[in-house]
């Protein structure tokens, strides 16, 4: 197990040599560790201290590059991620009109992540366009603007904002108008889309490490009769190909296991470390992390198959340990005991922690009290699970504590 391990670590890039500038942390990283209560972990976080140089690692991974802030898959927010030390950044990756490849959470977002319902020639190419809520009847306001919808040069005529829709709005205006008060929209300002090639330029200008996510399809497949998502699947890979960019620097990850398996089968160099992202928690009924009964595949199955890294919710790889603290799971156990490598989402998506934070801290809301939480979860993950990385919302809070503990 050892070897292997160390194996996963050499295929993540371990080390700080990783191209670039010092990173840029901000304040933020330290307002954490002020939240820690007393004890080994603060003390240690703390002696890190604002003086030192701080290098990119790839155990702080981009998540759709730093949307605590910055409108979501936007090169701004690419640019943020890079300079906060993420070694790695994603990429969410579905397919236009004319079937090119964009950086867009799901296809089926732009009227929650971009201002094309402001935008009356392209809102009218919507799936569905805008419907005010009806308070009267109990009808909530809705919309739903796809990639498939546009051109690559119509969707990339759009401008990203922060993810977020009015359910109650009455008018466009409102429904756009509804950022959570824990995010922002200081830099909303700008939101550039990038299609996946573009992506590609960037990040290998930056010197960073590649971790596309092929989206589900969310209309019917082959689309327009003729487009398979095994031609998506290929698709993804081949522009890394026609890029120049070597195999070891791309993870690819899907939820759908058929399409790691298609990696695996067609493109062994890439699908050897492709991520299956693991969300049965909504998707299998009766899945609980603490029975393996309930896991269809389980960890065993998975690695035979040939699935070198599974990446699940926070919540899933721990639970409340002994006097307030916090343990890894039966999951995270059995996914280490079957050799299978660990990458956790998404840190920093919750907002404050005052209220137990939600879906991602699910398991432990009963030991989880503030933000301080933040890095005592991520303590957790990196110290008992062994986690390879970590995607966050905020990648200077990774870095600072990959950098304090040595993380690769």
């Amino acid at each position: 197990m050892r070897a292997f391990m160390i194996g996963l670590g050499l295929l993540l890039g371990a080390g700080p040599g990783l191209a670039g500038e010092a990173a840029q942390l901000g304040p933020r990283p330290f307002y954490l560790v002020d939240q820690l209560k007393p004890g080994p972990l603060k003390d240690t976080l703390a002696a890190c201290g604002i003086d030192r140089t701080y290098t990119p690692r790839t155990f702080s991974i981009s998540h759709r590059g730093a949307p605590l802030m910055f409108p979501e898959h936007t090169r701004e927010g690419v640019l943020a991620a890079d300079r906060m030390g993420a070694g790695i950044i994603e990429c969410d990756v579905a397919f236009t009109k004319d079937r090119q490849l964009v950086c867009r959470h799901s296809q089926c977002d732009l009227h929650t992540t971009t201002d094309i319902l402001a935008r009356p020639e392209l809102a009218a190419k919507c799936t569905q366009g805008f419907t005010p809520a009806d308070p009267a009847t109990g009808r909530k306001a809705s919309a739903k603007c796809c990639t498939s919808d546009l051109t690559l040069d119509e969707f990339k005529s759009l401008n990203g904002k922060m993810d977020a829709a009015d359910p109650d709005a009455t008018s466009v205006t409102a429904y756009m108008n509804a950022t959570p008060r824990w995010r922002t929209d200081l830099y909303a300002g700008t939101g550039t889309l990038m299609s996946h090639k573009e992506y590609i330029a960037l990040v290998k200008g930056l010197g960073r490490k590649f971790t596309p996510e092929l989206k589900a399809p969310q209309v019917p497949m082959p689309f327009d009769g003729t487009y398979t998502q095994d031609m998506y699947a290929q698709q993804l890979i081949d522009e890394y190909r026609q890029a120049g960019i070597p195999a070891s620097d791309v993870y690819p990850q899907s939820f759908q296991l058929r399409d790691i398996l298609y990696w695996l089968e067609k493109d062994p160099d890439f699908g050897r470390q492709a991520i299956f992202l693991d969300d049965r928690d909504e998707t299998a009924k009766g899945f609980d992390p603490e029975k393996p009964a309930t896991w269809q595949p389980g960890m065993t199955e998975l690695a035979q198959k040939g699935v070198k890294i599974l990446a699940p919710p926070l919540w899933m790889l721990v639970r409340p340990g002994p006097d307030g603290t916090i343990e890894p799971s039966t999951y995270a156990r059995e996914a280490k005991k079957a050799g299978l490598g660990l990458i956790a989402w998404s840190l920093e998506r919750s907002g404050p922690l005052k209220g137990g934070g939600g879906y991602y801290y699910q398991s432990i809301k009963p030991v989880v009290t503030g933000d301080g939480d933040i890095l005592r979860l991520l303590d957790v993950l990196h110290g008992q699970v062994g986690v390879l990385g970590v995607f966050s919302d905020w990648p200077a809070t990774t870095t600072f504590y990959a950098n304090c503990v040595g993380a690769p």
